[in-house]
């Protein structure tokens, strides 16, 4: 029988957070984001890392609870007009080995927020120099991206996402068949997920399987960056 991870208390949580979004008051909440949150994303950390193996070598599914693949609740209020100390999400966010040593390299990414619930992938913002690179494989091999980006596989389960530049970046002619995906900013597949889905038994197998439907996606990215797959 499939293992149920994340329940409705998760969520209940989580928007109980965004009403009353105070230290005093998670606080005297910790036991309950404990419990229903960080508990079960954690033990979900743990349990995915085998079938990542199977998809990826080169991804870490890391169960630390501070500073593995679990996104801290606390937010960062240091640069932002917004001074409410936490996050009213969950991020899980599976790392290639790479950003160890700071490389900016595709990844696996799960959101859960009441009403707003997704998977990710792909590569947010790209340097200036892996954006060039994306590219120009895209150029060169519009084949091989076709099947990546826009096979029926792919696009049942995931739409492309992100920002564009307004032009064609330098190098690049303004009639390529494939512009409107070579003038991307962000390289990154999105999938809405509804609470009941996050909630069930097949969760776990479920999230699985949109993995395995963007790996030819993920392994494009991470060869035109450098990085193994």
């Amino acid at each position: 029988m499939s293992q149920r991870y994340f329940t409705p208390k998760l969520f209940s949580f989580m928007q109980d957070l965004a009403d009353n979004n105070d230290r005093d008051w998670f606080k005297a909440n910790q036991d309950r984001f404990e419990q229903d949150v960080r508990e079960p994303a954690l033990d979900f950390i743990t349990d995915f890392s085998k079938p990542l193996e199977s998809i990826s070598k080169h991804f870490v599914a890391d169960s630390r609870k501070v500073g593995g693949s679990l996104f801290r609740i606390q937010r960062d209020t240091r640069f932002s007009k917004d001074k409410t100390p936490y996050k009213t999400h969950v991020g899980i966010h599976f790392r290639h080995f790479a950003t160890k040593e700071d490389v900016h390299a595709p990844g696996f990414y799960l959101h859960l927020e009441p009403g707003g619930s997704f998977a990710g992938l792909g590569l947010w913002r790209p340097s200036a120099t892996d954006a060039n690179e994306i590219r120009q494989k895209i150029a060169d091999e519009s084949a091989r991206w076709r099947r990546a980006a826009h096979d029926k596989r792919f696009t049942e389960t995931y739409s492309l996402e992100g920002e564009s530049l307004v032009r064609p970046p330098k190098g690049f002619e303004g009639d390529h068949p494939l512009i409107e995906d070579i003038k991307r900013k962000d390289f990154l597949g999105s999938t809405q997920l509804a609470q009941q889905t996050v909630t069930s038994s097949g969760f776990f197998e479920t999230y699985v399987d949109l993995c395995k439907a963007g790996a030819p996606f993920m392994k494009f990215l991470c060869e035109a960056v450098g990085v193994g797959f």
